[in-house]
């Protein structure tokens, strides 16, 4: 089946393309020097950049995947697919600084090993910072414009990178400033704890969102502000978000006048999920239209049954 894609659309799969090509081209220049210098913190770096193309890779397929439309077996749609490549993404980032960690510390119990620090290992370390970070930046402001989880994982991947490669470009200098070749070994297992690190919080975010997390707290005040500054919406509650992907999913009861029409009601309805459209993008809005005075006296049951006091306060006044 042919798939439609929106310009941003095919933004996000060019710029995942751009990230797996500029990674592809630092895996393979990172394991030569790598080889020819002995270098463990240079090796270690080349590993970190081959789990940056996977990375990649499961970010483009999930992108390409989430674009889908809903279908009958998916009715939200396939926007969860972003948020599970960033977890794959935790999981394989987890793996590299653990095999990382594993070749610093053979190297540091082992013989102080001969490391030839020269031009060709500092010179790629500066080239690798140098195009992961404007990478990093651009997949970043795309992941914004775009919402787009996969992207954003990828992108601050990408900026671990830069400042792991400058911790590796300090320790050769510092090699070869003081002969102590150890130092290599060090930076290595530094820059696995960094990668690590950077594991958790992406697996931690992946996870979040996988778990329906609500949106976060600036856009909930936005679409709070709707209701309270509407005068036709007498309270609100049950007030549930949470996201998909690049897409939001936005569900609340509000409370008008008794005695409007149906067709009232329905306008009112109407118009707040086009406003909330309008200052979220990208969002699913579900509103239940519910009587003032009856929806509170149906709590005041509820609560009655339950044995307490008093019923729930809906009312804005």
């Amino acid at each position: 089946m042919s798939i439609r894609m929106t310009h941003l659309e095919r933004t996000k799969i060019n710029a995942a393309r751009l990230s797996i090509g500029v990674g592809v081209s630092l895996v393979i220049t990172k394991a030569v020097i790598g080889l020819l210098t002995h270098s463990v913190s240079i090796k270690g770096e080349a590993v970190h950049s081959a789990t940056d193309v996977v990375a990649s890779l499961v970010a483009f397929v999930a992108i390409r995947k989430a674009t889908v439309p809903a279908d009958d077996d998916h009715p939200y749609g396939h926007g969860k697919i972003e948020s599970l490549s960033g977890l794959a993404e935790a999981i394989i980032i987890g793996a590299a600084a653990i095999a990382i960690a594993v070749e610093a510390t053979r190297s540091l119990l082992g013989d102080e090993p001969n490391i030839h620090v020269g031009v060709l290992g500092i010179g790629i370390m500066i080239a690798s910072a140098s195009a992961n970070f404007a990478v990093a930046t651009h997949l970043s402001s795309v992941a914004r414009k775009s919402d787009s989880p996969a992207l954003a994982a990828d992108a601050k991947h990408l900026m671990v990178d830069v400042w792991t490669s400058m911790g590796v470009l300090a320790g050769l200098v510092a090699t070869k400033l003081t002969g102590y070749n150890r130092i290599d070994a060090i930076i290595g297992f530094a820059v696995s704890l960094m990668v690590l690190n950077a594991a958790w919080h992406i697996g931690r975010g992946a996870v979040d969102f996988l778990l329906d997390g609500r949106l976060p707290d600036d856009e909930i005040v936005r679409i709070e502000r709707i209701f309270n500054e509407d005068e036709r919406v007498l309270g609100f509650h049950k007030l549930r978000t949470r996201k998909s992907g690049a897409d939001r999913h936005v569900d609340v009861h509000i409370q008008v006048d008794d005695d409007l029409s149906l067709r009232e009601a329905h306008q009112i309805t109407e118009e707040l999920e086009d406003e909330i459209r309008k200052v979220l993008p990208n969002t699913e809005v579900v509103i239940h239209t519910e009587p003032f005075h009856e929806e509170q006296l149906h709590q005041m049951e509820i609560e009655h049954r339950r044995g307490r006091e008093g019923g729930i306060i809906t009312s804005k006044r």
